[in-house]
């Protein structure tokens, strides 16, 4: 059997040549936004509005519960003068909380220096009201909006939770 190889690179040629026009009728797979029916679009940006009401009420709820958290921790120092573990728990999960709420908002560290508690004691009766302070905030924003103060309160309780936390 003799092959003629001028003729088996044509025949290769003429087939990848075919196949690539072939493959150019068909239209992209990935349809834009702008081609979705009318329909679709709508439910695209009902489903996004939800989803943000939703972000927006799951932000609320983390802002209750850290009041909550550090109303509880103001309690037990005011009872027993000292913390618990428990109550290091509860200032890690506010110290958590604190943050989510904090990057949700759109904020970051915040480097500046402040003033320190002068005392474990005043660290802890300044929880609670900047804590409060922090819930106001998020609860009079809307899910459109960036509160600086909220995040400065934010920046401002995490600071708080740390020099308890480590005393310094």
């Amino acid at each position: 059997m003799f092959f003629n190889f001028p003729r088996l690179i044509f025949a290769v040629l003429l087939i990848s040549a075919a196949s690539i026009c072939a493959l150019a009728q068909f239209p992209d797979t990935e349809p834009s936004k702008e081609d979705y029916p009318k329909t679709v679009k709508e439910t695209l940006a009902k489903g996004r509005i939800d989803r943000e009401k939703k972000d927006f009420q799951q932000l609320i709820e983390r802002g209750e519960e850290a009041a909550k958290i550090s109303g509880e921790i103001s309690k037990s120092f005011a009872k027993y003068n000292k913390f618990s573990s428990d109550d290091q728990k509860k200032l890690d999960r506010l110290e958590k909380l604190v943050k989510k709420i904090r990057s949700e908002l759109g904020g970051d560290d915040d480097d500046s220096v402040e003033d320190k508690p002068s005392s474990i004691s005043a660290a802890v009766k300044t929880l609670q009201d900047t804590t409060g302070n922090l819930v106001n905030m998020i609860k009079k924003s809307t899910r459109y909006s960036v509160s600086v103060t909220a995040i400065e309160s934010s920046n401002a309780l995490l600071k708080i939770v740390r020099f308890i936390r480590f005393g310094s």
